[in-house]
């Protein structure tokens, strides 16, 4: 990987942009404050890619012959479809699933695009029961027949959970100096085959999120996560994150969730195992089918677990630019980083690359109330209808290429640019929201310059 080195140009955009800061003192509230160089977002194992494969790489620090092997086998298994594949004549996937690989919802390792499809879908539907009803483990307590998803694809002779359509409803507003905006929220209309699929069933719609620095993420300790949460409030700034706790299906205990829109998930290998167990129908090692029966050998699934963990992510781009750098101020002075933190430390982990590194994610990994219009309604372990996980923002400056020019974010993808999921936020970032809709037009643009340079 090569290097990034300082150009007697970058050094003058430097000094110009620290003059252009001063801008932000018309802001209300506005603090300076430092911010780390965020360029190897991913530390060492950082990547130099802004194509559309930009989230398709190994980590820049893999070089063991026999772990290079291993990732590109586990992508063959990422791949994989399913409905292509049988056993003994027998159709390994389903009878119930939503999409045939991993990279069918996942788009080149990036999100999912908010639709449903005749051969499979990339946005999936959530549901439990309604009310206070749990499991042993704390977790949402499932449909009979159905589960935890509803699966809207099914093999041939058999019904699927559900059909499921999507329209959006139009919101119009407008920023401080006049300037209008258009936001979308989604209707969901699902035509239930199942006698349990009640008025009362909890629903939540969710789109794929990236998998590139699963791994890393991996490798912070519950310690470091713990260490930023503040459930009460304590330092009364408004922010009061804190961790869920869910069930281990390895371990066989309660740990710190990290992985999915409402940190469901305390590992990289479990998020493999669910949404083969899941999204696709095909019982693994981790989690077993009917009798007991496993469907994925434990070499392929371990694979692809390896793969998952080890794609790496891309370094931020132009982080001396005038316009970045004041958009980063801005990021702080906004408070925007109370949550999505500029940086974490990795612990000790299996693969030694991923352990002991610097990175900037853009996460706490921490659940935060966001507010009654991004509110699902659906608990999920601790998480309330309203608490979501801080969605990490590495990388996020690259979606657009990734997904052949579009885009789409929060957990429903019903925000198509970054303003509009700006704009989304309420409950605990309501008052960072406010700010950036009061902000003049030069200030919004040099934050959204900030976001897409990582």
């Amino acid at each position: 990987m090569s290097r990034h080195r300082t150009s007697k140009k970058e050094v003058l955009l430097f000094i110009i942009g620290g003059i252009l800061l001063s801008n932000l003192a018309s802001l209300p509230g506005a603090v300076a404050q430092e911010a780390p160089d965020v360029t190897l977002q991913g530390g060492d194992t950082t990547i130099d890619d802004t194509s559309f494969r930009a989230y398709g790489h190994e980590l820049a620090n893999l070089s063991n012959s026999r772990d290079l092997r291993r990732h590109d086998l586990g992508e063959n298994g990422f791949k994989k479809n399913f409905k292509k594949t049988q056993i003994n004549g027998r159709i390994l996937i389903g009878p119930k699933f939503n999409n045939t690989a991993c990279s069918g919802c996942h788009i080149r390792n990036g999100r999912g695009k908010p639709t449903f499809g005749r051969r499979g879908s990339k946005l999936v539907v959530k549901v439990s029961q309604g009310g206070s009803e749990k499991t042993a483990q704390g977790g949402p307590a499932p449909l009979r027949g159905v589960g935890l998803q509803l699966r809207d694809h099914s093999i041939r002779h058999k019904k699927p959970d559900a059909t499921l359509k999507l329209a959006w409803e139009f919101i119009q507003g407008m920023f401080a100096d006049g300037t209008p905006y258009e936001l979308r929220r989604p209707k969901l209309s699902i035509e239930s085959h199942k006698r349990s699929f009640t008025s009362t069933t909890a629903t939540s719609l969710r789109c794929p999120p990236p998998v590139f620095g699963m791994g890393l993420l991996d490798a912070v300790d519950e310690q470091t996560i713990l260490a930023h949460a503040d459930p009460h409030d304590l330092d009364v700034d408004g922010i009061s994150g804190r961790a869920n706790l869910v069930w281990d299906l390895a371990l066989k205990q309660s740990s710190i969730g990290k992985f999915g829109w409402k940190a469901g998930m305390p590992s990289v290998t479990q998020q493999i195992a669910e949404a083969y167990a899941v999204d696709m129908g095909v019982s693994n090692p981790l989690i077993l089918g009917k009798k007991g029966k496993r469907e994925l050998d434990r070499a392929t699934f371990a694979k692809t677990v390896f793969y998952t963990q080890t794609v790496a992510v891309p370094k931020a781009r132009d982080q001396l630019s005038p316009q970045i750098q004041q958009g980063k101020q801005l990021f702080s002075s906004l408070k925007c980083s109370s949550c999505h933190l500029f940086t974490l430390t990795t612990g000790q982990h299996s693969i030694p690359e991923l352990s002991q590194q610097t990175i900037h994610p853009f996460t706490d990994l921490l659940l935060h109330d966001m507010g009654a219009g991004l509110a699902d309604d659906r608990p999920e372990f601790l998480a309330s209808g309203s608490e979501w996980r801080t969605a990490p923002l590495w990388g996020i400056g690259l979606t657009k290429e990734v997904m052949g020019g579009t885009e789409n974010y929060l957990h429903d993808g019903r925000a198509r640019s970054l303003a509009e999921a700006i704009l989304w936020h309420g409950g605990e970032a309501e008052a960072a929201k406010e700010s950036f809709r009061n902000a003049t037009e030069s200030q919004r643009e040099s934050l959204i310059q900030f976001l897409q340079s990582l």
